[in-house]
């Protein structure tokens, strides 16, 4: 088994290879890593892994700006996330690769980063400034018939995106022109659709890319016929997640 050790992210979100992630970082601990993260050479990667949280909190209870300013103050790299910070997160996350880490006056941070790769959590350290965990690299294999699948999935999701944004005599070819390779196709679809985290990390951690597809065809033929009984709604992006406030 390859591991690797990389300062961990937890949000209340999934990440998937390929996708945008930007990021607002006012947190201490979390100040701390990208501190870290600027000491990288700019021409190698700065690394770090974003984990979807199961049980506990990405603002650490009492935070400066949370409602309960009488809460006692949590403080330190697993605030929030009990006593065992492994249990409080998702087995399966994603490696992100920040290309912008900003730092402005008031020493908070504006992070742009795009998921790489999938990895499972083996342990988490808390004795740092920041979590750092062990984490175990997944290979993505195809699986059978993921050509053919991607194919109906992406059919399948230009009808779901007509009926988010209302446009049921309009193409869609007017954006960007959507893949066709069967990975990108299930994590671009995986990100893009309106479901809860448990529901998207199902489909992070989905066995390969045929077993994603079905569930993503499964889900689509659900949800699109759910919004015809709906008033229009606004399109989600494709590649871009909602910005995080850590």
């Amino acid at each position: 088994m390859t591991t690797v050790r990389l300062p961990l992210f937890p949000l209340n979100t999934v990440l998937f290879p390929g996708l945008v992630l930007p990021l607002n970082v006012f947190e201490e601990r979390y100040r701390a890593l990208m501190r870290d993260l600027l000491k990288t050479p700019e021409e190698e990667p700065r690394r770090f892994a974003v984990v979807a949280i199961r049980d506990g909190h990405e603002v650490a209870p009492a935070a400066p700006g949370m409602p309960d300013q009488t809460a006692p103050l949590q403080r330190g790299p697993a605030a929030g996330f009990g006593d065992d910070p492994l249990k409080a997160f998702h087995a399966v996350g994603c490696v992100a690769d920040a290309a912008t880490v900003r730092e402005r006056a008031d020493g908070t941070f504006e992070v742009l980063a795009t998921g790489t790769t999938r990895v499972r959590l083996v342990s988490v350290d808390a004795s740092g400034p920041f979590l750092t965990a062990e984490l175990e690299e997944l290979t993505e294999e195809p699986g059978d018939e993921a050509g053919a699948l991607a194919e109906g999935v992406l059919r399948a999701f230009r009808q779901y995106q007509k009926r988010l944004a209302g446009a049921r005599e309009r193409s869609l070819s007017t954006g960007a022109d959507l893949p066709d390779e069967p990975s990108v196709v299930s994590y671009l679809v995986a990100a893009a659709m309106m479901l809860d985290t448990p529901t998207k990390q199902r489909l992070l951690q989905a066995p390969d890319t045929a077993s994603r597809l079905r569930d993503e065809l499964k889900l689509l033929r659900g949800e699109t016929a759910i919004l015809r009984s709906l008033p229009s709604l606004p399109a989600a992006e494709l590649t871009r997640g909602p910005t995080s406030l850590n």
